[in-house]
């Protein structure tokens, strides 16, 4: 087919040998009809639509370093928030008729507006699709509705992609004329601003083709754009006056441009992006393969449910490319499209189960291939120390996300957890922490996954430093000198000691003990205390000094100490029980401290245990401290519970005093028999409506407890009237099995036992 040129459009023509190439973006069919045009052509010049200011960037797609799927990543100098993304896959059009052009040393360009320009427009974030008018018809929508079909997706790929066939241009552009003829012309007063971008689009295209037009030698221009723009930039084209008016005055912002690894799944119209589409995997198989197109993708798809330990033979793979020809068939298709290999997957290889033919689609329809750039590709200094970082560690930018366990103890996972947790700090959260099995506190879990946008977190991130840790820590002293409140202070302070960033310490510590010094509110205290020993704690597995950070929890546990007898006063039953969850971190947390700190502490508990206008949730839970610290034992420790139920409470704050008193610890009830009867005697004598009053608290309470637990209290309390704990009271304590043959197993093991 002869060459679509602007002598072949029913407009007068521009110049001769000026040839438009009307292409879908990230298209394969579109990819090799551009390519076997510019074989035929071998212009002297080629524009391709992308912004005009990143032209100098397109020699570097030629470097063995550069792998699709990439992008043009453009930011705001002064605001990198302000972002837009030219992704391009290897079966992209425009990517391919500039690597013929570099490769064939013919000068191409960017054509469309400049970074500089889109972004002064768009308020945030943009893609490529998103520069165009939002309130016009989807073209290839109206055209595939016009032949007959539903999907226009499907419509393309039945007319473009699968054919094999190349050019087309000529047809495109007659569609896309007759599509535009209704469209009226655009002044600089259009009210519709985004209609009026896109005729400023359009604008700047024409100019760039009169310049090139004018260049020594530049007999034959190719232009390669979407096909909605094909005729803005045929035909007879408006005098130069009126497009230099159409973009005067345009507001513009400092920008800059670079190349960024994207992915297959970032290019997929499932990921929001406006003019991705729906199988980019499908898509460059399409291009990549030359024969046997189905029946090396049913290939692929097989070996990678082989990779699973899915049984698939080879007998499958024919039988599938046999239905996908048949429906084909069926449907009056020239060749199986993705629908029709779909369904054959589903049926044959996935044998009806949709989770597999789900994760094929995933995985092979769409995809995770990870485009990479030269290692020395203009970026922001922060961005390469990350890459470098990531190099050194050896954690790999991989988009599939995967588990990563890493001991504390080997230099090289200490590095890999000292970047993935500065990188958090600076909001580019490459991993997020997972559980990991075991008590060691040596191991840290991590989910890794990258994701291309993680380049835009990082360009904003720059404004706190050219390296990872100078940046980390930039950003963590201004979090704490900046924190509202005690707690955002020590958030700061338990991110920095996992990341090792000793210069932020000081600073942190200052603005803690700062914040400590005027903060009255003794819970807010409270809930600094436990981030405190966490951290401390942190910071001794990683052999952190923390002796500063010992001072001043001891001082900020000296102001609780101070404050509880007031803070306890007058609390509803609300308020205690949130207090009595400060209570239990800070007790927990007191054990990390020196032995002062605990003297002192358990002073303030028994402030709280010896008072009477104290929520007796309070005061149970107190009481039940200081037995379990040995600080009273279980005699005076049953006196006490007799005498809170004896007392001229209610039975509901009676009940409260238990549930403190007992919290998740029903054990002490089948060891302790006095306690148990003190308990059995109180419920056993309340009336039928105390009794309806306080069940709903003991059901809470002992709910808490184990079933096993549970059961063994109904065993003594079945054996109360014997006065005394006898053998056969103690064979009233079942043995679930279940639950001790984990340790029985242990146990087994360290005797050699079978």
């Amino acid at each position: 087919m002869p060459p679509t040129t602007v002598e072949d459009l029913s407009a007068p023509v521009v110049a001769p040998g000026t040839y438009v190439l009307g292409i879908r973006h990230h298209g394969p069919g579109s990819a090799r009809a551009v390519l076997g045009e510019l074989d035929r052509i071998r212009p002297d010049a080629v524009l391709i639509e992308g912004p005009a200011d990143a032209s100098d960037l397109i020699a570097a797609i030629v470097d063995p370093g550069m792998a699709p799927p990439v992008a043009l990543l453009g930011y705001a100098a002064d605001d990198p928030s302000r972002a837009a993304f030219w992704p391009f896959a290897e079966f992209s059009p425009e990517w391919q008729a500039m690597r013929w052009a570099t490769r064939a040393g013919v000068p191409v360009e960017f054509c469309d507006l400049p970074t500089s320009l889109v972004l002064a427009h768009h308020a945030g974030p943009v893609d490529r699709d998103q520069e165009f008018d939002p309130t016009r018809a989807d073209p290839i929508g109206r055209l595939a509705a016009v032949a007959g079909y539903s999907d226009p997706e499907r419509w393309w790929d039945d007319v473009v992609e699968t054919r094999g066939e190349t050019g087309g241009f000529e047809a495109i552009a007659d569609a896309m004329t007759a599509l535009r003829d209704d469209e009226t012309p655009v002044e600089p007063d259009e009210p519709n601003p985004e209609r009026l971008h896109e005729a400023r689009r359009e604008a700047h295209m024409r100019q760039m083709l009169r310049k090139t037009l004018k260049a020594p030698g530049a007999e034959r221009v190719v232009i390669v754009c979407g096909a909605w723009h094909v005729p803005a930039v045929s035909g007879k084209l408006p005098p130069a006056v009126a497009d230099t008016r159409l973009l005067k005055g345009m507001r513009k912002v400092r920008s800059r441009v670079a190349w960024v690894p994207w992915t297959h799944s970032r290019l997929a119209s499932a990921s929001g992006y406006a003019a991705g589409v729906i199988s980019p995997g499908w898509y460059h198989h399409l291009f990549a393969t030359t024969d046997d197109v189905v029946v090396r993708w049913l290939i692929h798809q097989a070996n990678l449910l082989r990779d699973k330990d899915i049984d698939v033979s080879s007998a499958h793979i024919i039988e599938t490319a046999r239905l996908a020809d048949a429906l084909a068939l069926m449907r009056h298709r020239p060749l199986p499209g993705l629908a029709e290999i779909n369904e054959a997957t589903l049926s044959v290889m996935c044998q009806g189960d949709s989770g597999l033919a789900d994760l094929m689609y995933r995985e092979a329809v769409i995809g995770e291939r990870l485009g990479g750039v030269p290692d020395d590709a203009p970026v922001v200094p922060l961005q390469a120390d990350v890459t470098a970082a990531a190099k050194s560690a050896r954690l790999k930018m991989d988009p599939v996300a995967r588990e990563l366990v890493v001991d504390l103890r080997k230099p090289a996972d200490k590095a890999k957890s000292l970047l993935l947790h500065r990188l958090a700090i600076l909001s580019v959260t490459w991993g997020t922490p997972a559980e990991v099995r075991g008590t060691g506190t040596f191991k840290e879990g991590w989910t890794l996954a990258w994701r291309p946008e993680f380049v835009v977190d990082v360009v904003m991130a720059s404004v706190w430093g050219t390296t990872v840790r100078a940046a980390a820590t930039a950003k963590i002293i201004d979090r704490a000198t900046r924190g509202e409140s005690l707690g955002d202070v020590t958030a700061a302070l338990e991110a920095a000691l996992p990341a090792e960033l000793v210069d932020a310490v000081p600073a942190v510590l200052s603005a803690l003990a700062d914040r400590v010094a005027v903060d009255h509110d003794v819970a807010q205290l409270m809930s600094a205390l436990p981030a405190l020993g966490r951290a401390r704690r942190y910071g001794d597995v990683r052999g952190t000094d923390t002796g500063a950070l010992g001072e001043v929890a001891s001082s900020l546990l000296l102001r609780i100490c101070i404050g509880i007898p007031g803070a306890v006063s007058n609390l509803n039953d609300d308020a205690a029980r949130s207090f009595k969850e400060h209570v239990d971190a800070v007790h927990e947390t007191v054990a990390l401290l020196s032995d002062e700190d605990r003297t002192r502490w358990t002073a303030a508990v028994r402030i709280i245990a010896d008072r009477t206008d104290v929520n007796g949730l309070l005061v149970g839970r107190a009481t039940r401290l200081l037995l379990d610290g040995d600080h009273i034992d279980t005699a005076v420790a049953a006196a006490r519970v007799r005498f809170a139920l004896s007392s001229g409470a209610t039975p509901t704050a009676k009940a409260q005093w238990i549930e403190g008193f007992l919290g998740d610890g029903g054990l002490l009830l089948v060891h302790d028999r006095e306690l148990l009867a003190v308990l059995d005697g109180w419920l056993t004598g309340l009336t039928d409506q105390d009794f309806t009053d306080v069940l709903p608290l003991l059901r809470r309470t002992f709910g808490l407890f184990d079933r096993s637990v549970r059961r063994n209290i109904g065993n003594r309390v079945a054996s109360l009237d014997q006065g005394h704990f006898s053998q056969d009271a103690d064979a009233a304590t079942i043995f679930d099995a279940e639950l001790a043959a984990p340790a029985v197993a242990t146990i087994a093991a360290l005797l050699g036992l079978p």
